[in-house]
């Protein structure tokens, strides 16, 4: 049978998911979906299948429409006295089993980012691209959507989830419409690779991406102290790899991670907690690390957890205790009450106070939900418990706390670290795009590292800096291994940050890390992994026009 004439028969390819209409808003041509087969809601665990076509879908008092706005088709909720879990809108597709899909995280990725073929279970956060050998199309919805969006691929069949729980609870969305998510979608130009629709795409979904002026590079203490650092130390390694920096239009930036606060705030028997306002007695006067930090001849940054909860504390103030959770001594701030919004801005403007200029902010997306990324496979969260406000998504929960946490920075520079990527996008300047590396294990910096920059590279100056983790410089790992590492991010145009053991800069590795300083400081072509729609690990690079081979073994 032909090829064509099978595809008539058995369903429909990718390409007749598009088409072609004119924005009535704006009078220009863009491509979308074609109007739904099936949009269903869920309702207090029960699934309500929706009556209409075209542009309205209802079911008794539940309205969900699909209205045109720039460049994208909106999909609008009206529920009144509703509690509302997730809306579903799916479309009847052929996939040919040749045809490789490619998903996104909801944070950070965790060395599992692949070109895969289809499977139903697999949830695609975000966005979807499918590839079918010639040709690449790209299915997915704008940043900063309103609610927690993924697609869902089976062989005849693509599927968006909008999940719009509040907490582990659908919210409450009163008689306001929600504008839960725009999609948008595209197909590949002639000539183009896969990679290069991926970034295209990137641009599509994210209309105002907020960026660095300059490329951002640096140094941070993790990978060698993990948390036993000090004021001398950071000063100290400050002072050595100040030397190998030499573009002072754009000094690196020297960041303080974590174990500078004040640990086991002590409020009553059972919590305890951090104070991410005042400094322990190995830092003192934070404005005095930061001028030191300054003098040296680098910018100052600084490490925080913007949600964790100190031990004086009230419950009253607090995320309740999720059904998985493990940990009941640490306890986090509920964002839906506008003293803890108050109290964040405050933290994060204190900062700017002491004389930082780069805010790195972490853990809010596990604090939030009690899950890493890759613990949300079934839900993002326990189920049975709410935030104090439940007329808002957990979504739009996120983007609240990242403009309170932006509105506190002003002009310092923002990273997010196990932030919410597509809300992330458009509010902070970097994005930490995957898990940890290391400076113990070279493996998992291969995992972590190296996969990550090369299925989310795309992201990068399309939503944010894309920042893929430090070089862990130390002596525990191998630094035929590390120069490698090195550089790739140097030659990348994504974010280099160094993480480097005093023992283990010897005079090879100082002259490859002033190389590579020199490399980062100055804007470089964006690399492209060359087999990526092969290898979960890249490693033929396109790096400044040329290919380069690394070994990740």
């Amino acid at each position: 049978m032909q090829r064509r004439r099978f595809l008539q028969l058995t369903g429909f390819s990718a390409a007749s998911l598009l088409y072609t209409r004119i924005n009535p808003l704006s009078g220009k041509p863009y491509q979308t979906l074609i109007q739904p087969d099936e949009v269903l809601v869920l309702s207090q665990g029960k699934w309500l299948q929706l009556k209409g076509s075209g542009n309205h879908w209802s079911f008794q008092d539940i309205s969900v429409m699909l209205e045109p706005a720039t460049q994208a088709t909106a999909v609008q909720l009206k529920a009144p006295g509703r509690e509302i879990e997730k809306i579903k809108i799916g479309w009847k597709h052929h996939s040919p089993p040749e045809a490789k899909f490619l998903g996104d995280h909801w944070e950070r990725s965790y060395g599992d980012l692949a070109w895969e073929t289809v499977s139903p279970d697999r949830k695609l956060p975000w966005y979807v691209l499918i590839h079918n050998g010639r040709e690449t199309f790209a299915f997915g919805v704008k940043t900063g959507a309103k609610s927690i969006c993924y697609w869902q691929a089976a062989p005849e069949r693509l599927e968006l989830l909008l999940d719009t729980h509040s907490g582990g609870m659908g919210f409450i969305p009163g008689d306001r419409v929600l504008t839960a998510a725009e999609i948008v979608s595209t197909k590949s130009l002639p000539e183009e690779t896969a990679f290069q629709t991926d970034r295209r795409f990137c641009s599509m979904m994210c209309d105002k991406p907020v960026l660095p002026d300059k490329p951002v590079y640096g140094i941070n203490d993790w990978y060698f102290a993990y948390g036993n650092n000090s004021k001398e130390l950071i000063l100290r390694i400050t002072g050595i790899m100040t030397e190998l920096a030499g573009d002072s239009s754009n000094p690196p930036f020297s960041v303080v991670d974590d174990g500078w606060s004040l640990k086991n705030v002590k409020g009553t028997a059972i919590y305890s907690g951090d104070d991410y306002t005042r400094p322990n007695e190995k830092f003192g006067d934070m404005a005095v690390v930061s001028a030191g930090i300054k003098k040296l001849g680098m910018r100052p940054g600084l490490w925080t957890r913007p949600l964790r909860a100190n031990g004086n504390d009230q419950q009253t103030a607090l995320i309740p205790v999720r059904g998985d959770q493990t940990n009941l001594a640490e306890r986090y701030l509920d964002p839906t009450i506008p003293e803890n919004l108050e109290r964040i801005r405050h933290t994060i403007s204190l900062y700017r106070d002491w004389g930082f200029e780069l805010v790195k902010h972490d853990y809010s997306s596990y604090d939030l939900f009690g899950r890493w990324g890759f613990q949300m496979k079934e839900e993002l969260t326990a189920p049975g418990w709410h935030f104090n406000d439940r007329s808002k998504t957990n979504a739009e929960i996120i983007l609240e706390l990242y403009q309170a946490i932006r509105s506190g920075a002003n002009h310092m520079y923002l990273i997010g670290c196990n932030t919410m990527s597509h809300l992330s996008a458009g509010i902070f300047e970097l994005n930490r795009i995957g898990d940890d590396t290391s400076g113990k294990e070279w493996a998992r910096t291969v995992k972590m590292g190296v996969n990550t920059l090369g299925f989310r590279l795309p992201q990068h100056n399309t939503f944010y800096a894309a920042d893929g983790d430090c070089v862990g410089l130390t002596t525990e790992i191998p630094w035929k291994e590390n120069k490698q590492w090195l550089q790739l991010l140097a030659e990348s145009s994504a974010p280099l940050f160094i993480s480097a053991q005093p023992e283990a800069l010897g005079t090879e590795q100082k002259a490859a890390v002033k190389k590579a300083f020199a490399l980062a400081a100055k804007r470089q072509p964006l690399a492209e992994p060359l087999d990526w729609l092969t290898n979960s690990r890249p490693a033929a690079w396109k790096l400044n026009g040329r290919t380069v081979n690394f070994d990740w073994t």
